[in-house]
């Protein structure tokens, strides 16, 4: 059964390199969010069992749809995918249930190591 993830990125390039790194074969259905608003609203509606998550984003940041979706969707693994590399941060996303920071560009071998530390390849 497919995997409803949500790559939420306010720049379509990088919502195109997150796609580009996804691993072939990775049964998922996905949905695109270009903010956080948009992010929050596919998490409602069943399409984020895993969320990919930038920080810097329009009308939601990505800190406050962390902060909303530890209050009411904890279920939902985020990984946060985000040029904003200082160690506060980091912390920041940690502390809001994060399950992984990974740098901007995004690393295939890095994506692919995350997910199979989660169990969803």
């Amino acid at each position: 059964m497919a995997i409803p993830v949500t790559i939420a990125d306010d720049s379509m390039l990088s919502r195109k390199t997150i796609r580009k790194a996804l691993p072939p074969g990775w049964d998922i259905e996905l949905t695109e969010a270009s903010n956080g608003r948009e992010a929050l609203a596919a998490v409602e509606a069943g399409k984020a069992d895993v969320l990919f998550l930038d920080l810097q984003m329009p009308e939601l940041d990505g800190f406050e749809v962390l902060r909303r979706l530890h209050q009411h969707h904890a279920k939902t693994v985020v990984i946060v995918i985000s040029a904003d590399i200082q160690p506060e941060a980091q912390k920041l996303v940690a502390a809001l249930g994060a399950f992984r920071f990974l740098q901007k560009p995004l690393q295939a071998a890095q994506l692919e190591q995350t997910l199979n530390e989660l169990g969803l390849l």
